[in-house]
């Protein structure tokens, strides 16, 4: 499971002057709180009539992601930040209130592949048949609606405007949130995979590194390092030796990529500007995936983002690691010099090339 923090928009979404919805709204953030602290989830209450959205007023179509109105705008960068969210809902004449609907309407891509659950309020059928509408529309969204929810009786459940205590129902609502959390890790490589670059292999990705990836990265550095210590006879690597918080510290200071694919880290590379060199880094690929071309297409993914005035790229590797420096030879890459552990390669970028840049000697 990933160890990202988890966003939850807990949308009141009632708008009618005096209405149940903050009352179960506050009920339901006061009742979650401890559990998601213990997950690790944010909270972030929304009531649909703070956002101030008329009736859908976009010219162009939602897929688009296009969008022109300054409202609009807000919304799309709440929702898309977020990994999942509970509609706190009411029923009107056996539906979801207009106001709901048309929150979900005004976007799209921001919606696909993110979890709901329902709290519903109503009479007669607790509000049920108002959630049963919605999620014929979230899955139309690409949603996944969950199967736990929690339906108030307002009869039964609201005495003076608010809601009597109830440990069952509170435990019924922590509930919620355990599956939503669940269906928000299970459904990231998904919404990682429509929004970023596709990789070399079947089905994979590429996206930036953060020190949110941190322990993907540990894992990996530790998968792919040990054949380095191997082949230079010796432990004193710091990819094997780096902790977490290590990690963390170096993928906020330099400009990773990872290939990925279902949630797994397969490949990465990192990259930063020193001067006028460019320096590779960390180029590691995972042991099973080897000898099918992704470390040569990270390798130049990296170079690729060269800066255009940079004069070199650098890096280095094991003097003993005659696979790699088989491969950077292959590249164009010379090894400028060696002191017997570690080889440092040059090659020219184009910059360096124009001036005559010398690339070294093997």
């Amino acid at each position: 499971m990933s160890t990202k923090t988890t966003r939850v928009l807990v949308l009141v979404c009632s708008t009618r002057p005096g209405a149940l919805g903050p009352a179960v709204g506050e009920w339901l953030i006061d009742a979650i709180a401890p559990r998601a602290a213990e997950l690790g989830v944010e909270l972030v209450p929304v009531a649909l009539g703070d956002l101030a959205l008329p009736f859908l007023d976009e010219e162009e179509h939602p897929s688009s992601g296009v969008y022109r109105q300054e409202h609009t705008k807000r919304w799309s960068a709440m929702v898309d930040a977020a990994d999942g969210f509970i509609a706190v809902t009411p029923e009107y004449n056996y539906g979801m209130p207009a106001t709901f609907k048309n929150a979900l309407d005004y976007l799209g891509r921001e919606w696909a592949w993110k979890p709901m659950g329902f709290v519903s309020y109503g009479n007669t059928s607790a509000g049920t048949r108002a959630v049963q509408h919605a999620k014929q529309v979230v899955t139309a969204l690409r949603m996944v609606p969950l199967g736990a929810t929690v339906a108030l009786r307002i009869a039964d459940t609201v005495e003076n405007g608010r809601l009597r205590p109830d440990a069952a129902r509170d435990s019924a609502a922590a509930g919620i949130l355990d599956e939503l959390v669940g269906l928000a890790h299970g459904l990231r490589p998904m919404r990682e995979r429509i929004r970023s670059t596709p990789g070399p292999l079947p089905g994979s990705y590429v996206r930036e590194l953060t020190p949110d990836d941190a322990a993907e990265v540990l894992v990996l550095q530790r998968c792919c390092w040990v054949d380095e210590a191997q082949a230079n006879d010796t432990l004193d690597i710091s990819a094997l030796r780096e902790s977490l918080e290590q990690v963390r510290a170096w993928l906020g200071a330099w400009q990773g990529t990872g290939l990925w694919r279902d949630g797994r880290l397969l490949g990465m590379v990192r990259t930063r500007r020193a001067g006028d060199y460019w320096h590779v880094g960390r180029l590691g690929v995972a042991p099973d995936l080897r000898g099918q071309g992704v470390g040569r297409w990270l390798l130049r993914r990296a170079e690729a983002a060269a800066d255009a005035d940079c004069r070199r790229v650098v890096l280095s590797t094991g003097a003993g690691s005659r696979h790699n420096l088989a491969l950077y030879h292959a590249e164009g890459y010379r090894t400028e010099s060696s002191d017997g552990a570690t080889a440092s390669l040059v090659k020219p970028t184009p910059a360096g090339a124009a001036v005559g840049e010398p690339a070294g000697v093997v």
